[in-house]
């Protein structure tokens, strides 16, 4: 079939805008999510706010000034204003000037830090009730944590179904760590619906996939369940009795053709072993620059304006994201009861 893709972002959801070590205390930081440029700061008190990054006095970016911790200052005439985005000083002002500067306000945001990343709600379309914030699911007191990200130069809907493609992994990420395109080998797994996505049943990952083998030192079944959530959530939680790993991949939308790819996990397996962060970044970097890459190659192709072609088994699950999306914006639009375009379990099939 071909499918046509929208690159509309859904309104009523959280987009990952920044990884959390980015924002430090004291600093600003301008991001750009969704086409708008961004003011991320961290408080004296460790709170991440988000906020339009213009002065609205003559459009400057606020984050060119100064954040002393609790009030950012404007560089070009020193205006102030608090966290909230209130303005609480214009220095210019007469004594019996009628201007109040509490009335004047910078657009905020809502804004969470969690799990690694900088959440900043987006609403629109009658939408105002910010859903839960993504949390990474974890199942011990202790475990370690990280995250990596990538910027790519590439639309929004073609980074998010590569979040769920199946097929890829033998040709863009072959390597003698994970697969090959001999270990190619047809394979059968259970799909199901949950709210706003679909579910990988849980199962005993693929044998051709190596990574995955080093967790038989603990002599214990492992299995691993994937989700997909809209509007772009990928989340994998791997288990092997009472050890776990757990990892969320998110596509924020920068601006038209701009992406950047989140990838946040958290683990409880190997903690003793030495530098184990470190081979974790290297083995991220090479894994996500590989997903960069073709996707950088694709949006090519893609800028000449050809029909794309999804066919059933593996690009199964890329329908249903167009599905699931469609139905969301339709629910919205009509204001009534989504409907879930995924009815029931359902088993496919492919070779990869």
């Amino acid at each position: 079939m071909t499918q046509e893709s929208s690159n509309d972002v859904l309104p009523g959801f959280w987009y990952a805008a920044a990884s959390s070590d980015q924002i430090r205390s004291g600093n600003m930081v301008r991001v750009k999510m969704l086409g708008r440029p961004l003011l991320l700061v961290r408080d004296s008190e460790g709170s991440v706010h988000a906020l339009d990054d213009h002065c609205p006095h003559r459009g400057i970016p606020l984050s060119d000034g100064k954040f002393d911790g609790k009030l950012i200052e404007c560089c070009y005439h020193g205006w102030k204003f608090s966290c909230a985005g209130t303005c609480v000083e214009i220095p210019s002002l007469a004594a019996d000037s009628p201007v109040k500067a509490s009335r004047i306000k910078v657009r905020k945001y809502d804004c969470e830090d969690r799990d690694g990343l900088i959440w900043v709600y987006h609403a629109g379309l009658g939408v105002t009730d910010a859903p839960p914030v993504p949390t990474l699911p974890k199942f011990s007191e202790n475990y370690s944590q990280q995250v990596f990200w990538r910027s790519m130069k590439c639309d929004l809907d073609h980074g998010i179904i590569g979040l769920m493609d199946p097929a890829h992994g033998p040709f863009v990420h072959q390597s003698w760590w994970w697969r090959s395109r001999k270990s190619i080998h047809e394979k059968e797994k259970r799909f199901e619906p949950i709210e706003l996505g679909f579910r990988m049943s849980e199962h005993e990952p693929s044998p051709n996939s190596a990574a995955y083998k080093l967790l038989k030192i603990y002599n214990k079944p492992v299995t691993t369940m994937i989700d997909f959530v809209l509007p772009n959530r990928r989340i994998e939680l791997i288990r092997c009795g009472s050890y776990w790993y757990s990892s969320q991949a998110v596509v924020t939308p920068i601006d038209k053709g701009e992406t950047r790819l989140y990838f946040s996990v958290a683990w409880n397996v190997f903690r003793g072993v030495p530098f184990i962060k470190l081979l974790q970044k290297f083995f991220a970097d090479r894994f996500i620059g590989q997903d960069r890459e073709i996707m950088e190659k694709q949006a090519v192709g893609l800028g000449d304006d050809p029909s794309i072609m999804l066919i059933d088994g593996a690009d199964t699950p890329a329908k249903w994201y167009f599905q699931l999306k469609a139905a969301y914006l339709r629910s919205l639009e009509e204001g009534t009861e989504f409907e879930h375009p995924v009815k029931e379990p359902t088993v496919l099939r492919w070779r990869s």
